[in-house]
């Protein structure tokens, strides 16, 4: 049994000193963290309030200038805009000049599709000349003379 009570007593140890380790870790992250609050406290101790209110009005003043010019350019943007709309008869006079151009468009397509089409049909088409033709000769369809009776 003298080895099972060894066994156990040193189990029984084993987990003291588990629990002693865990303690001391703790207590090594709570001095830690209280030298960072240390630090923190003496930093802000340390700082002049005055400074601190007149970096932030500081801050505060540009702030301002920067939103001033920014309504003022808005302003005049929007005075710009509401100045240079065109009236109605202006409107309509523009609408009657890009109608006009695109029926015009229009017009130019369709008379170069016509035109292209006589062109095909009069090379499709074999004439022969008559007016200038001088008499007696007859002319074949590529314009060469043709062999008379004889």
């Amino acid at each position: 049994m003298s080895s099972s009570n060894s066994e156990q007593e040193r189990e029984r140890l084993k987990e003291e000193y588990k629990e002693h380790y865990r303690k001391i870790k703790d207590a090594k992250e709570k001095i830690r963290r209280s030298g960072y609050v240390k630090n923190v406290s003496n930093a802000l101790h340390q700082m002049n309030a005055d400074e601190l209110l007149a970096s932030v009005d500081e801050f505060l003043g540009k702030v301002r200038t920067k939103m001033a010019g920014m309504e003022a350019r808005l302003d005049v943007a929007m005075d710009h805009l509401m100045t240079d709309q065109p009236d109605e008869a202006e409107l309509d006079e523009q609408m009657k000049k890009e109608k006009a151009k695109d029926t015009l468009k229009q017009i130019k397509l369709e008379m170069g599709l016509l035109y292209s089409e006589i062109e095909e049909q009069a090379n499709g088409l074999h004439v022969d000349k008559t007016v200038g033709k001088k008499e007696g000769t007859d002319l074949d369809n590529s314009g060469e003379k043709l062999k008379e009776d004889e």
